[in-house]
């Protein structure tokens, strides 16, 4: 691939990675609609990995698809793009572990940052989920990047 179409990537990935991140943060520490806001609130977390995944998978019918869907799946969706972003405007960040080890250390510091400015929950099945969004967009990087190689040599 010429270098003037790696050097437009990299730049569209950066702009990318960049308005995902305004939009995360948007969604995960100002938006009113998920119950995102700083007053009234009280300290709330849960240190019991798969206790709120089992809550609302076994709750589904009550809590409503909406509900279920927002939480389970976008925890995991929420963190795809980081997964597949990083690697394109980083080529130090293109391995499975390193993307994993990120992830996770992402979630953990928005996790803390809910729980310090009582916005949202410090959840550790959050960061599973996020975790597991982050492998998953790796894994989505790895296929299209070996698929770029296998048309461009």
């Amino acid at each position: 691939m010429e270098d003037h179409i790696k050097r437009k990537i990299k730049i569209a990935g950066n702009i990318l990675f960049l308005l995902y991140l305004v939009v995360l943060i948007y969604l995960l520490f100002f938006a009113e609609k998920y119950g995102r806001t700083f007053t009234g609130r009280e300290y709330s977390y849960n240190l019991v990995p798969f206790k709120e995944i089992k809550r609302f998978w076994f709750n589904r019918d009550i809590l409503g698809p909406v509900a279920v869907f927002t939480n389970l799946a976008g925890n995991v969706l929420a963190f795809v793009p980081f997964g597949v972003v990083l690697p394109v405007i980083n080529r130090h960040m293109r391995g499975f572990f390193q993307i994993t080890i990120l992830s996770l250390e992402f979630s953990l510091m928005v996790e803390t940052i809910q729980l310090i400015f009582k916005v949202g929950s410090f959840d550790v099945d959050d960061m599973f989920l996020n975790t597991l969004g982050g492998m998953i967009g790796y894994f989505i990087f790895a296929a299209c990047n070996r698929l770029r190689r296998k048309i461009y040599g």
